[in-house]
């Protein structure tokens, strides 16, 4: 009877033993496979429709050139909701998982991303000024661990744009964060490209909790409203729409999804094919095809005229038929 536990306990100990020693061979195996699969981080400063488009696409792309998350690749996501204080730590959390590549979606993102690293590579998610934002010496010949994909919005055409919808405008209010480069930088294109074709005001606003009071400022005293591609602005777009509804002023956004949310019109670059071209320069770059310090930025500068002719109506503003043909259905 004695044998017969001893024995029984022995039989115990080695199936614990096999089992154990088959799950570890399991783990080191998932461990193994794991390492091998290329690791992607992506830095998004605040989520609106615009910038969620360029993630979509850029998702999108990735899985058809063959990284599909958790199967193929590791991709690895923080958002910061617009708050730039947590920009800093969602980069250091993205560097610790020791990533292969990183992304940053909207200027402050790719700001945070290139004060933690100067080693490993970082594509630009559609960012208006590169060079002033410092994060590339010059769009031909980045020189450093940057580049992707930038936008430069169509700013003349957005210009005659509105003149032909509203010949007699004569001031236009621009609202934008002073705490952007890139909208700082629009805005001055916009102001040289005007010229005295009308007057310009100017309204900057620090944070999403000033746009209304601002907004309210500004439809008393325009008669037409310039958004530049603004990410503040466009977290509180729905704020700005309705203000500007009640004043029945216009608005004319430099983004074609804002059109839809409830502008009048602009001349926009499709922000989801901005997000399918930085997944290619990406793989580019993962597949050694590509060395961000001598690949040029690319720089979007064709835009689709749309139009929001349920707006318009409501605004009882007519927009030419030649507009409408030349519009994107």
């Amino acid at each position: 009877m004695r044998m017969n536990k001893r024995l029984m306990y022995i039989m115990i100990g080695l199936c614990v033993m096999v089992i154990c020693g088959i799950g570890y061979s399991h783990y080191t195996q998932q461990q193994h496979t794991s390492k091998e699969l290329p690791t992607i981080g992506v830095l998004q400063f605040v989520s609106h429709p615009s910038l969620d488009l360029i993630r979509e696409g850029f998702i999108d792309e990735m899985a058809k050139q063959g990284y599909k998350d958790n199967q193929t690749a590791h991709i690895m996501y923080q958002n910061a909701q617009g708050d730039q204080s947590k920009l800093s730590s969602m980069s250091q959390q993205l560097l610790s998982r020791e990533p292969d590549i990183l992304v940053g979606i909207a200027t402050p993102a790719a700001q945070a991303l290139a004060n933690q690293t100067t080693s490993i590579p970082i594509m630009l998610g559609a960012i208006s000024d590169p060079v002033g934002a410092g994060l590339v010496a010059s769009r031909e010949h980045p020189g450093g661990n940057i580049t992707g994909v930038s936008h430069q919005a169509p700013v003349k055409q957005q210009i005659k744009l509105i003149k032909d919808i509203l010949p007699e405008v004569k001031t236009v209010g621009v609202i934008y964060c002073s705490a952007e480069d890139n909208s700082i930088f629009q805005v001055e294109q916009f102001k040289k490209e005007v010229g005295d074709q009308f007057d310009i005001k100017t309204y900057v606003v620090p944070s999403t909790n000033e746009i209304a009071q601002m907004s309210h400022v500004m439809v008393s005293e325009v008669d037409a409203v310039y958004i530049p591609t603004d990410n503040i602005i466009a977290n509180g777009y729905q704020t700005l729409v309705d203000i500007a509804d009640k004043a029945s002023i216009p608005l004319f956004p430099s983004v074609d999804t804002m059109v839809t949310d409830g502008g009048l019109a602009t001349v926009g670059i499709n922000q989801y094919q901005l997000g399918v071209k930085t997944a290619q320069m990406t793989v580019d770059v993962l597949e050694g095809n590509s060395d961000p310090s001598d690949t040029p930025v690319y720089t979007f500068t064709e835009g689709d005229l749309i139009i929001n002719e349920e707006k318009a109506q409501k605004l009882g503003i007519t927009i030419p038929e030649t507009i409408k043909e030349e519009a994107k259905k």
